[in-house]
């Protein structure tokens, strides 16, 4: 009975150990932002999408990659499409990697015509303009979604990552 019962103690210590590794690899808003602001930053430089916007709409829309859809299929901005996980079923796109997710949003803003127009009118330091462009154009069904990513830009500081680009 006792060594039935160390191995129920011993089963019970590894499934609380696995479970706690699997927490371990969560972002915090601050681990995602050092991870993924020079790829934000990049994209800025090629398009003059602000990185701060870039940035703010993925921290919330994959809960700083902790969301299903960001884990699973690498989607960090809630782009709808086509998938092929066996993990997860979902009406959300699936993308080799986060940094395809962050070009195809980058893309997606260049192809939509409701938001190309933002390109000439907003420049790389008017982060406010941009989001509230990209609400306008429909992007979120969310009321409230040009204030929540604001105000994620805002409390994180995520300016700081934004830099005036003349792409002309």
């Amino acid at each position: 009975m006792l060594e039935y019962c160390r191995k129920i103690f011993v089963v019970c210590i590894l499934i609380t150990l696995s479970t706690l590794g699997l927490y371990a690899q969560d972002f915090t808003t601050k681990s995602y932002i050092e991870k993924h602001s020079p790829a934000a930053q990049t994209l800025m430089r090629e398009t003059g999408v602000p990185a701060s916007v870039i940035l703010a709409v993925a921290i919330h829309e994959s809960a700083y990659g902790n969301s299903r859809i960001a884990r699973y299929l690498n989607n960090h901005f809630g782009i709808k499409g086509k998938n092929n996980s066996k993990k997860i079923r979902s009406a959300y796109k699936g993308y080799g990697s986060v940094l395809d997710s962050y070009r195809d949003f980058v893309g997606l803003l260049q192809r939509r015509k409701a938001t190309q127009p933002l390109f000439d009118k907003h420049n790389s330091e008017d982060y406010k303009g941009w989001v509230k462009g990209i609400a306008r154009s429909g992007y979120s069904e969310t009321g409230d979604w040009s204030r929540k990513v604001i105000s994620t830009i805002d409390t994180y500081d995520l300016e700081k990552y934004d830099e005036k680009i003349n792409l002309n």
